[in-house]
């Protein structure tokens, strides 16, 4: 199937391109131009359009502007439109008006100027990003050779911390202290045991720092 549709689209082009190829050889020998002059009338007006049409996808390649082209691509396809229109029997081709032939004369100097353009015309230049110049002087500090730094020759060893003195007890009212020996000894006749700080501080409701001033007492 794919190489029937091909070839479908092949028939379609050669066949419009005839018929395009033959009005444009009816209307410039109609208006004036005989011979071999009539025939290279199609060839110069398909030709611009085929360069046209090249350029601009190059153009749209590159991103570059495709305003030029397109209106070359514009021009041709006028130029052939134009001839299928004026051989369709809107234009008597026995009496062609005089625009009609000065236009046909000066094709010749239009598709030459528009073909020229087209291909001479200036292609973007890619971008090249700009290397920086290195720097005189960091390429000889990169040369040159570093200083060797003087090694000690012993590491002093690092003198001891002294250790923070613990902090002094809270003095203690001796009414407290004989209160805290009741409740001990009590808690000692109740348990059997010695009573702890934390008992001690809960039965009193002192702080843990002053309950702990208080047992060193009771020892």
């Amino acid at each position: 199937m794919r190489s029937l549709r091909v070839d479908a689209v092949l028939a379609q082009a050669v066949i419009a391109g005839a018929l395009s190829f033959a009005h444009l050889h009816d209307l410039a020998a109609a208006a004036g131009q005989s011979g071999w002059k009539a025939w290279a009338y199609p060839i110069s007006v398909d030709l611009l359009l085929v360069a046209a049409w090249r350029r601009l996808r190059t153009l749209r390649t590159d991103g570059a502007p495709v305003r030029a082209a397109w209106l070359w691509f514009a021009v041709a396809l006028f130029a052939s439109l134009g001839a299928n229109v004026a051989t369709a029997g809107l234009l008597d081709l026995d009496h062609v008006p005089d625009w009609l032939s000065i236009l046909v004369a000066g094709w010749p100097a239009l598709a030459f100027l528009g073909g020229t353009l087209l291909v001479h015309s200036p292609s973007p230049a890619p971008e090249h990003q700009a290397t920086p110049a290195p720097d005189v002087t960091e390429a000889a500090d990169l040369q040159r050779a570093p200083e060797p730094q003087p090694v000690p020759d012993a590491v002093e060893a690092a003198e001891p911390v002294p250790a923070l003195p613990a902090p002094a007890l809270p003095a203690v009212p001796a009414a407290l202290v004989t209160h805290a020996r009741k409740v001990a000894d009590d808690h000692h006749a109740r348990t059997g045991a010695r009573i702890d700080t934390d008992t001690l501080r809960v039965r009193l409701g002192v702080p843990a720092q002053l309950a702990d001033a208080i047992a060193a007492q009771l020892t």
